[in-house]
């Protein structure tokens, strides 16, 4: 990483050099702001925390229902959910190049967003069912006593308790998406072309554009790396949550 991003901040005709003494220069990044790497950017963040959001509304919910209120097909629909995440994403690539041409949604960011939501949304109801089991129904059954509904006390009682679980979820999910680069690169063009594929387009044949490519990288490090250090306490907290056993 350090490399990266000293890489980035060398000129063109000391970018390979096996020198530590360079001067550093910003034409790189300027050069980035240039063209039409800022809108891949966007894209990328835009699409990773729609989907990020939408897979943590769904999935939550969803796995408090899973864990609290068992019925008989419990286990055989949290199975069901689990084999989505079995098959390798390239099993779905014609199938959802079809149904995404289909519904116009080749080249847009809406498409990238289903298409993140539906692999991160099984992470999600797995990963949050056993932060949700570790919650002690005692602490809702004294919620439902004073009166707050089912709801009321999962979101005021349950949720809270189950932060770095949250936090630590939200991040995997993030990151899954954020790093996506076969989905982007089969149903995107240019309207919703990701940092990840925007990358990739300075390697061409005349030439790998050195400079654009580290620059790049430190940039599509950064959104992950503040995700990571905002959360960081609950993520270490949802990591160790269950490694104690009482």
């Amino acid at each position: 990483m350090l490399w990266l991003v000293e890489m980035s901040f060398r000129s063109s005709s000391s970018i390979l050099s096996a020198s530590l003494s360079f001067t550093p220069t910003l034409n790189n990044y300027r050069a980035l702001g240039a063209g039409g790497f800022p809108a891949s950017f966007l894209n990328s963040l835009v699409a990773s925390t729609a989907s990020t959001a939408l897979a943590l509304l769904i999935g939550a919910p969803a796995a408090y229902a899973l864990t609290r209120f068992p019925f008989r097909s419990t286990r055989r629909i949290a199975m069901w959910i689990l084999v989505t995440r079995m098959a390798p994403p390239i099993a779905f690539t014609i199938p959802f190049f079809l149904a995404f041409t289909w519904l116009g949604l080749i080249d847009t960011v809406s498409g990238l967003v289903i298409i993140y939501l539906t692999f991160n949304l099984p992470l999600v109801v797995w990963t949050m069912r056993s932060f949700f089991a570790a919650v002690p129904r005692s602490l809702e059954e004294a919620a439902w006593i004073d009166g707050a509904g089912i709801w009321q006390a999962f979101l005021r009682v349950t949720l809270p308790l189950s932060a770095p679980g949250l936090a630590a979820t939200g991040i995997l999910c993030f990151i899954l998406s954020w790093n996506d680069f076969f989905f982007a690169l089969i149903l995107t063009r240019t309207n919703a072309m990701t940092a990840p594929v925007a990358i990739v387009n300075f390697m061409q044949y005349a030439g790998w554009e050195w400079g654009k490519i580290a620059a790049a990288g430190v940039l599509v490090l950064l959104p992950v790396l503040l995700f990571t250090f905002v959360v960081r306490s609950y993520l270490v907290r949802g990591m160790l949550t269950g490694s104690l056993k009482e």
